[in-house]
Formats: C-alpha cells, structure tokens, sequence
C-alpha cells in the first residue's frame, strides 16, 4: 500500500483557477500562489454578502487516542463524497502548525485517498499564514518593552504584563524564560514565555474576524498588561493595531486548495481545540456558505472540545447555525477506551468495542444537547470484523442514531457515498433547532461549571479565590458576556489523560484564567495542560529529510 504522500504526489491536480471557477470565483479574484493554491481576494468576498447561504455540517470526534480517528480523513471524505452524488460542496479546514508536524503527530492534511493537495506544502509554510501571526504577535512583544524601555509613558506595571510571545514549534525550554539580561542597553529584565503560535490570542482574532476592519478593531481591544491601579492597557494604547493589521492583510485572506478528487478546499487558520478554540477561520466558512450548496468543517479534537467550542464560540459570535454534526469514531479506538492495550487491537474484541462505545455515546448525548441531528461515520481499518462493524452500528441504534462504516481512506469518495446520502438526508429535513450550551449573561464561572457538568459529566470545576476573584473582576470590568474557552486535555473527559472511556464523579481543576478580549472569550486553563507542547523522545523531526531527489520524506 502507498503512503499518504506518495498517493497526494501521484494526484493529477487542476490548475487552481478551475477549481475556483466551480464555485464561481473568477481567475481575477484569486492571488495564485503557484499554480496549486491561491487566496480569495477579500473584495471579493464582500460582494457575496447578500448570496444566500448554503448548508453547514460539522465534523466531530470521539477523544482521540494513538490508535488514531481520521477526523480530517473524513471531512475530506464527505466532501468528495457529496460531490460525487451530484451536489455542490465544499470543505472547510484548519491549517496544520509545525510544531506537530515535527513532533508527534504528523501532518494534518487527511490521508490515503481522502487528502488535500498540495500536501506538503499544506504541512510546512502554505501561504505563510502563520508566520504573519508570528511576526505580528511578536511585534507587539517588541513594542510593549520598547514602550517601557522609552520611560514607560503608560505606566505599566512590568510586574503585570500579561503578553507572552509565540512561535510555531514545540519547545518546553521556552514556556518561561526571563528576558532583557545583558545589561541596562537591553531593557528591564522581567519574566516572561512563549506559547505556541496557534495558541497566540491573534490566531483567535484572525479566525473569529469578518474583515480587516473587524480585525484591526479586535487587535487594538487586545490587553497586554495592567498598570499599578489595575487598570488596563491595551494594544490600541501602544499603536500597535494598524502595523498588526498591515502584517496580516494577507493572511486575512482564506487559501483555497483541492482534493485528490479536485474538489474545493478552504485551508484558513489553525487553532488547536485543547488550548484555544479549534476551528478554522470565520471568513473561510462564510465564503464557502456564500458559493457552495453544502460546506463539511472540523473542529479539533474530540466533541467535548472541538465541537463544544465550534457551538458556543465560533457559531455564537459568527451567528452561523449548523444542519448536522458527524461524529468519527474508529473501532481500534473505542476498544483502547474499552482498556485494550495499542499492541493488540488488531485482535478481534467485540467485548472490549461495546466497553469503549461508552465514549462515544457520550459524545452522541452532548451534541444533541446543542438542537443538531446527529450520524456516526465508522472510519474503517483492515483490521475490523463484521462482528466489531455491527455491534457499533447496533450500539449507535441503541442511541437513537445511525452509524455508517465509511471507507473513504481506501476508496475516496466511493467509500463515502452512503455517509453523504445520510447527511443531506439529514440536512434537508431541516430538523436542525441549534442553540448554544448557556446564555451570554450567566456569570463566568458558571459557564465554566456548565461545560464541566453537562459536557465532562464532573461533578463541579474548582478554582482557587484568586481565580475566581479574577472573574468578578472582568465581569465588573464589562467582560462577563463572553463566552469561555476551556484548555484542557484532549485524551479524556476529565483532566486526566490516562482517564479513559466515559468517566463521571471527576473534579475539573481551573489553574488559570486568560482574558482574550479582542477575540473576545476567557481562557480557562484545566489540570496540567500546556499552552507551549513539549517535543516527545523521538519526535517526528527525526525522521523527516530529502531523498536523493530533492522530495520530501518522513512527513508521514
């Protein structure tokens, strides 16, 4: 069997131009990066506002485990799938960051024969989307203690600068570092760290903004310290938003691709679901609403993150409203949740599997708790047995849903037919009646006793009084509306990520809250959870180099 990246270099591609002209974008509203990838020109897209808007489906997830899911496998999958039964869709995804592309996970652009093109460049510098988010981020870095360093005219507390720096790698050593050293020619030194860039508050607003102007009033309400009296200065005070937004006037801009099949692709920002809010861009997911009939998202992770995010953050302040929810499970998977060790999943395990359907029933009940229908995609294995296929399906029944085993890894869109038949099925019932999981005025913590409760099934979150004297505080400060973004393990429910399958009886621990008031939420950080991942022993960068004919290999 080929590998992932040689299947995507065999591909025959159209010049990107014909995949934009399928959805009706002329060759001029295009700026070609390479006859493969090109952005969407923001006047352009204005001129869609009063299109009506096609149907939204979201792509979720059981927690994810090292036996693997293949969510964005099978939002690629669907996609090909829906244009193959003859209807005019689109797909909608994240850019992949290299920190996990060089450590542990690998790339992020589908695999098999559900991918999109062109794939290496999709996993390394694209269209240079996030080395603008970098340098804009680190710009205001510079300028805060450029700002100090020219008297501190403000008068912030260097003691309170709340701005961290990022960069788009894992590096541990980096989490907190002291800076300025060297000497009085090289400022105050004051402690300090970095976060992953797709953690940096700017990903955030470049994903949640309508336009460029949308964008520069987010940057500028961005708070990067506190003076003595508390009172807070933001991005807007040091001058800093209209550089910021200069630097990101093209990556404001959605990258669209293809599929192996030339389907349409949008590839626009990249939040991680466990440590920011997991969904690709705004401005991508509304021009495709504008110019496709059906448009397949994903939102990171499991649906306790990605999905819950996407409903109460994304949805929520980009007023979108989602027909159906795709829930990807795999049976290796579930039978790890059902404590099988990753050695012998190739084993049949019927007994294990229903063990394991725990996670992903739980899954099932929190996205119909938002008003969406919902189908379970059965992303096959060789491995798997008739037997193991229909105790998922009955199981799936048994919570008053349907699962589909799809094979769109091995045959694209031909092992994807009958999802895609089942979802437009669902769509065009209009039984969707979405609604977000709590009200904008409920208190801040109480939001984050309701995600703990309803969605982690915990008994309660806790917090120290300093954590929760902190929210007081940004509720009395006028931020008690938004919405809260929850930082937290990725393998579990609770905050343990050993905690397999569907624990209940847990306590979530809140470590730390985050005021992201120009993309407007609070961050809550749960457990052990960090904002800048670690390399593992041997991490993906080891193995990837160039063969003697100048490809790329070990990617994948």
């Amino acid at each position: 069997m080929a590998s992932d990246i040689e299947i995507a270099r065999a591909a025959t591609t159209r010049p990107i131009a014909e995949i934009g002209d399928r959805l009706g974008i002329p060759a001029e509203a295009l700026e070609s990066y390479g006859s493969t990838k090109a952005k969407v020109r923001s006047d352009f897209i204005k001129g869609l506002a009063d299109k009506p808007d096609g149907k939204l489906v979201l792509v979720t997830a059981i927690n994810p485990t090292p036996a693997g899911e293949g969510k964005t496998t099978t939002t690629v999958g669907l996609g090909d799938g829906l244009n193959r039964i003859g209807k005019k869709a689109a797909i909608c995804l994240r850019e992949p960051s290299l920190g996990p592309c060089f450590g542990m996970k690998g790339g992020a652009a589908g695999g098999g024969h559900a991918q999109v093109v062109p794939m290496e460049d999709i996993n390394l510098h694209f269209t240079g989307d996030f080395h603008a988010i970098t340098s804009a981020h680190n710009l205001l870095s510079a300028l805060i203690d450029n700002h100090i360093y020219w008297g501190n005219a403000l008068g912030i507390d260097v003691r309170r600068i709340t701005w961290r720096r990022v960069m788009d790698m894992n590096d541990r050593s980096l989490r907190q570092i002291v800076s300025s050293l060297g000497g009085v020619a090289n400022g105050y030194p004051r402690e300090a760290g970095f976060d992953i860039t797709v953690a940096s508050e700017i990903m955030a607003i470049l994903c949640l903004s309508a336009d460029l102007a949308d964008l520069q009033e987010r940057l500028g309400n961005i708070i990067v310290g506190y003076r003595r009296d508390r009172t807070a200065v933001t991005a807007r005070d040091l001058e800093a938003d209209g550089a910021m937004t200069v630097l990101l006037k093209e990556a404001m801009q959605p990258n669209l691709v293809q599929t192996l099949e030339n389907n349409p692709a949008f590839i626009h920002g990249g939040p991680f679901a466990n440590i920011a809010h997991g969904c690709n861009s705004v401005v991508a997911t509304k021009t495709a609403l504008k110019l496709a009939d059906y448009v397949v998202t994903e939102a990171g992770f499991g649906a306790d993150l990605g999905a819950e995010k996407f409903f109460d953050i994304k949805c929520r302040k980009a007023g979108l409203a989602p027909s159906a929810a795709v829930i990807v499970a795999t049976i290796r998977a579930l039978k790890m949740n059902g404590g099988i060790g990753k050695d012998d999943l190739g084993k049949e395990n019927v007994e294990a599997l229903k063990k394991g359907c725990a996670n992903l029933g739980r899954h099932i009940e929190n996205v119909k708790q938002f008003g969406v229908p919902v189908v379970v995609a059965i992303n096959h294995f060789v491995t798997d047995t008739d037997a193991e296929v229909a105790a998922i399906q009955e199981y799936a029944r048994e919570q008053g849903v349907e699962a589909i085993l799809c094979q769109h890894w091995a045959k694209g869109s031909e092992g994807t037919e009958e999802l895609a038949r089942k979802v437009v099925e669902m769509v065009d019932g209009d039984s969707a009646q979405f609604a977000p999981l709590y009200e904008d005025d409920l208190p801040l913590f109480e939001k984050i006793q309701t995600i703990a409760r309803r969605i982690y099934r915990a008994d309660e979150a806790i917090a120290e009084k300093s954590v929760r004297d902190q929210l007081h505080k940004w509720e009395a400060d006028g931020f008690g509306h938004l919405p809260v973004c929850m930082a937290k393990t990725q393998y579990s429910f609770s905050t343990d990520p050993n905690l397999r399958g569907a624990p209940t009886g847990h306590t979530v621990p809140v470590r730390e809250v985050r005021l992201s008031a120009g993309a407007g939420f609070i961050v809550a950080i749960c457990g052990e959870i960090m904002t800048m991942p670690g390399l593992p022993k041997v991490p993906s960068a080891n193995h990837i180099r160039l063969d003697d004919n100048g490809l790329i290999e070990g990617l994948f």
